[in-house]
């Protein structure tokens, strides 16, 4: 059973997620959750007990997480059931593809020539877009960089565990297996 302090903590990032991103309440409740959660990994009832929700929602929950590779299911060899964790892709960086931002300015550029003709009060919109696009598109690649360049300066300090070790701990449970759909 899960203590209070990590049903709040699931609350606080269910709200976080709801106001950012849209996300339903759920969605961000099982999130959080499955940061905290002990063991790493849950099967559905285990977390619709948890979280005081309907299987339903977990699972629709689980399946919005696994659009945004935030969580993933595994089920080990002869189980019947999925397990669902924190998807280990999910701890890099998202939103970094410079071409998204290209294509974003691409797109309001399209727009722009809509306005050719059209008084500078009625572009500064699209002109401003197309500015944050582009810069956007030349300093994410930048800013990954020097975010892999700290992570692994942290990692070689000790600071932050390296991938193999996240991985043995969340294996130590006996639930790593072939990801299933």
């Amino acid at each position: 059973m899960p203590h209070d302090a990590q049903l709040i903590f699931a609350d606080h990032v269910g709200r976080f997620y709801a106001r950012q991103y849209g996300f339903p309440p759920m969605a961000g409740r099982l999130l959080g959750y499955l940061f905290v959660c002990d063991p790493p990994q849950q099967t559905i009832d285990e977390l619709s007990d948890a979280l005081l929700a309907s299987r339903s929602a977990i699972t629709g929950a689980v399946k919005l997480l696994e659009t945004y590779r935030m969580a993933r299911r595994t089920r080990a060899a002869g189980e019947r059931v999925d397990r669902v964790d924190i998807n280990p892709a999910s701890q890099q960086p998202q939103n970094f593809d410079s071409a998204i931002h290209r294509e974003h300015a691409a797109l309001f550029r399209e727009g722009l020539a809509l306005l050719t003709d059209a008084p500078a009060e009625r572009r500064a919109a699209l002109e401003e877009m197309v500015a944050l696009a582009d810069f956007l598109g030349a300093r994410l690649p930048v800013l990954l960089d020097e975010w892999h360049a700290h992570r692994d300066a942290l990692r070689a300090a000790g600071t932050l565990p390296t991938p193999g070790e996240h991985q043995a701990r969340q294996g130590h449970q006996g639930h790593q297996g072939e990801a299933s759909t």
